[in-house]
């Protein structure tokens, strides 16, 4: 069956087609690709069709698609069990390549999403400090739990979606929303609400409104004011953690918060997720504290020998410096492409993420970011599609590099590149 016809199918079975919004393509235009298999840096659909992959399941496949070291420890751990339902030796191994990794967290606690993350260590800042109050920033997603639905980015910034529906105004009205890199909101909403506020939670390079790094002193800022005012800093390094370098963005910057949200990287392409901090912090979950958490498949063995192996290879090869020149060479070429055929554009990128936005603008915050000329993307989407380049549907979010994208890789996708921008 083709493309559209899976498609077609598929509407009739599931909201929209789609187990998650953005794979839809309603903001780009065009039929959605049905994937068939994936190798490397590489894609296909059910068609046939290849495609040079830089979307990298959204991030999480630092090594590319079945990398042998992770397909090993996978089929390995099939023979020996699915889920336990009990805790396995695994989760020890993992929580302890955590631990040694990032120096802001003592103990880690496994879920299985990035969502189950951020929503469990908002209930814990909450019931650590006893107040009600949180922070977070405009464009910033960290899943999609009801008190952080709010002036979110990611897929509620690609479909248009103009506020919170099936989110009581209650729970909304617990969330204070700031512009992102915005040091002055900052200092003026903890002289405000500062003696309530349980949190700030924050994406240190943020990811779902396209990629966008921290303005120096923004971070330190954070920093500075939760500890001034005793609220607890939030890192949400569900894309950055073990992306952007070992240690995370939190390495990056040297800034270390009091609570750490990771997903993605540290489960290699299988769902899990995890939130960290210190000893004293995360003794308060139960069952050594009161605030309750729980999951069926929490530190799932599949999940976590796969990330046990990711990582293994990523701790072992180093390979950030070679992330970094790989995605500079290939940010520095688009750049040249775009600008000899007169479009006007801003590339942001830290490490190995990165987010072309069609705008002449600097991109720092949310209100920036919608400068793009979202016509112009929805076209560079199409015409890269057509030429078998594939980047996220949606202005709003990060491309991906991995270790399987060689220069051989990235000359051929240019090449495609060029062409699709040619013919736009």
């Amino acid at each position: 069956m083709t493309n559209r016809e899976l498609f077609e199918k598929a509407r009739g079975l599931m909201p929209g087609g789609v187990s998650s919004p953005v794979r839809a393509f309603k903001a780009v235009g065009g039929d959605p690709i049905i994937v068939s298999h994936a190798k490397g840096c590489r894609i296909w659909d059910v068609e046939g069709k290849e495609y040079i992959d830089f979307l990298m399941s959204w991030g999480p496949l630092i090594l590319g698609h079945c990398h042998p070291r992770v397909v090993k420890a996978l089929e390995d751990q099939l023979q020996k069990g699915l889920s336990y339902g009990i805790t396995n030796a695994h989760e020890i191994t993992l929580a302890q390549m955590v631990v040694s990794a990032m120096p802001s967290v003592q103990m880690v606690r496994f879920v299985s999403s990035g969502t189950e993350a951020t929503m469990s260590a908002i209930r814990l800042a909450r019931g650590y400090t006893g107040r009600k109050y949180i922070v977070k920033f405009e464009g910033c997603y960290h899943g999609h739990y009801d008190g952080l639905l709010v002036s979110a980015g990611s897929g509620v910034a690609t479909l248009g979606i103009p506020g919170t529906p099936g989110v009581p105004e209650e729970i909304a009205s617990l969330t204070l929303v700031l512009p992102y890199n915005n040091v002055e909101a900052l200092k003026e909403a903890f002289e405000k609400y500062g003696e309530d506020i349980a949190c700030v939670i924050v994406e240190p390079i943020a990811g779902n409104m396209g990629t966008v790094p921290p303005k120096d002193g923004f971070l330190e800022a954070l920093r500075e004011l939760t500890r001034k005012y005793s609220a607890l800093l939030i890192f949400d390094e569900v894309m950055t953690n073990f992306r952007v370098s070992k240690g995370g963005a939190q390495e990056l910057y040297s800034i270390e918060p009091d609570i750490t949200c990771m997903g993605k990287v540290i489960g290699g392409g299988m769902p899990l997720g995890a939130y960290g901090g210190r000893k004293e912090i995360m003794e308060k979950v139960a069952p050594e504290g009161p605030i309750y958490q729980a999951g069926t498949l929490s530190g799932n063995p599949m999940a976590v020998v796969c990330g046990i192996a990711t990582l293994s290879e990523v701790f072992e090869k180093n390979p950030y410096e070679q992330l970094e020149q790989t995605s500079k060479y290939l940010c520095d070429s688009l750049s040249e492409i775009l600008s000899r055929k007169g479009i006007p554009h801003t590339i942001n990128r830290v490490g190995s993420m990165l987010t072309v936005f069609f705008t002449d603008k600097e991109v720092y915050d949310y209100s920036t970011a919608k400068s793009s000329d979202l016509g112009m993307f929805a076209k560079f989407f199409r015409a890269l599609l057509r030429e078998g380049v594939l980047i996220p549907p949606s202005q709003f979010e990060a491309w991906f590099l991995s270790t399987a994208h060689t220069r051989e890789d990235i000359d051929q996708a240019l090449s495609r590149i060029e062409r699709a921008v040619s013919s736009i």
